[in-house]
């Protein structure tokens, strides 16, 4: 019985000596996703498209939102002087106007996230493709997107940045 422990820690030494060696042999680098995502040209230009593509929306959704403020100082102003049924009117014409404001806030926010999303993962597509074509120029085994710690000397996302920069595919 001792023998068959004395083995099996033998064996458990020698696989675990020779993925160590394994692993010294490896070459392993890894990537910071947020910076990729918030420094690249193509973050930067998805960006700016869809301020562009929102702008409009979201000013509209300002302007409506100065309106409702307006409605509701007047009310709060003019409400001692206003008959009970003009005061019940007006309520129901802000009521009505915010649960609009309302819908149209949560239908640009839907449509923008929606919008962020597509553009993002365009710009991880193009990320992962400069990835793999750093990892195989450099020869690593192994690219981790996130981590909680790592040695500087095994970041590879300025080599990344570059080439989404220049506009390599």
């Amino acid at each position: 019985m001792k023998h068959v422990k004395a083995m099996w820690g033998v064996a458990l030494v020698l696989a675990l000596a020779s993925v160590g060696a394994h692993a010294q042999d490896s070459k392993i680098g890894y990537i910071n996703t947020q910076r990729i995502t918030t420094e690249s040209g193509p973050a930067k230009a998805a960006q700016a498209k869809l301020e562009l593509e929102f702008s409009k929306r979201q000013k509209e959704l300002g302007d409506q939102q100065t309106a409702l403020k307006t409605m509701s100082d007047r009310f709060e102003r003019d409400a001692p002087t206003l008959t009970e049924t003009q005061r019940v009117t007006r309520q129901k014409e802000f009521a009505e106007q915010s649960r609009d404001f309302q819908r149209k806030q949560r239908e640009f926010q839907e449509d923008l996230n929606g919008r962020r999303n597509e553009e993002l993962q365009q710009v991880l597509d193009k990320a992962n493709k400069a990835v793999k074509q750093v990892a195989e120029a450099e020869k690593y085994d192994l690219v981790i997107q996130e981590v909680v710690y790592s040695n500087a000397r095994h970041d590879i996302t300025e080599k990344v940045l570059k080439i989404l920069n220049s506009g390599a595919k």
